[in-house]
């Protein structure tokens, strides 16, 4: 990487940083307080502060990046994105229900995509005040300090943000002998916390979309993790579809054991 391209992107990154939390202040202040919300469709809630969240985050990183695409939970997408060379992927509050009931278990979440890979990822959650970020070659952090998934090689006594159920239709009780199972509505936060060694695997059946995994994707990578779908895919951001059937994310050592065990 030259150093043109390595300044620009510690540029991209302070900028993002800036953002994010300038986004999750106003997040918190209507946790805070009070919110109104409905259903955009069927069992798929969202509130006013999703939309504040994302109107902050376009006028902070558009009219700083005017050239840079943009894909957001919260907008209309356009297909201009597509020829981007460089791509901000968004959403504005990972974890809506949790927002809602008042749980601290939401995050805000930006990632720049170049390539279809994410290069600088930024998931922070305002209730608790983490800020989890990394830059692709430049490690993982959580509040400033370097994080790292966990050494973990087997699913015995295992800590697995995931349903038990999944586990069981697979007939790994035994395999998962003692694992402790937690369930976290935010996808981007389930990732983060793997990352940072709190929890071994996240497992989900569920289809999720690119704005839940980019920026928590680089993040898992630099703290020495893998992320992929249960067949072992590699997952690829900023196509015509931003839908992923599934996902497996661990550290290296239980990753293979995990797409193995699942697929």
């Amino acid at each position: 990487m030259s150093d043109t391209v390595l300044a620009q992107r510690m540029a991209d990154r302070t900028l993002l940083l800036a953002a994010v939390r300038e986004a999750g202040a106003v997040a918190k202040r209507f946790f805070d307080g009070t919110v109104k919300h409905w259903e955009k469709a069927p069992d798929n809630p969202v509130s006013e502060a999703d939309y504040a969240v994302d109107k902050l985050l376009m006028e902070r990183l558009r009219e700083a990046r005017p050239d840079y695409g943009w894909l957001s939970e919260e907008t209309e997408d356009d297909s201009s994105r597509l020829s981007a060379q460089k791509v901000f992927v968004i959403d504005p509050i990972d974890g809506t229900r949790a927002f809602l009931k008042k749980e601290p278990e939401f995050t805000v979440v930006a990632a720049l995509v170049e390539a279809g890979r994410p290069v600088i990822g930024v998931v922070y959650n305002p209730a608790t005040d983490e800020m989890f970020e990394a830059m692709a070659g430049s490690g993982a952090r959580r509040n400033g300090l370097p994080i790292q998934c966990s050494t973990a090689r087997s699913l015995v006594g295992a800590r697995l943000l995931s349903s038990a159920r999944t586990f069981r239709g697979k007939n790994w009780g035994e395999t998962a002998n003692g694992a402790v199972f937690r369930f976290v509505n935010s996808m981007a936060y389930r990732l983060a916390l793997v990352a940072s060694g709190q929890f071994d695997a996240t497992v989900t059946l569920t289809q999720k979309a690119d704005w839940d995994l980019a920026a928590a994707h680089v993040i898992l990578n630099e703290a020495g993790g893998h992320i992929s779908t249960l067949a072992g895919d590699e997952l690829l951001y900023n196509r015509a579809s931003v839908l992923h059937p599934n996902v497996v994310a661990a550290g290296a050592g239980l990753h293979p054991h995990l797409v193995a065990g699942l697929s």
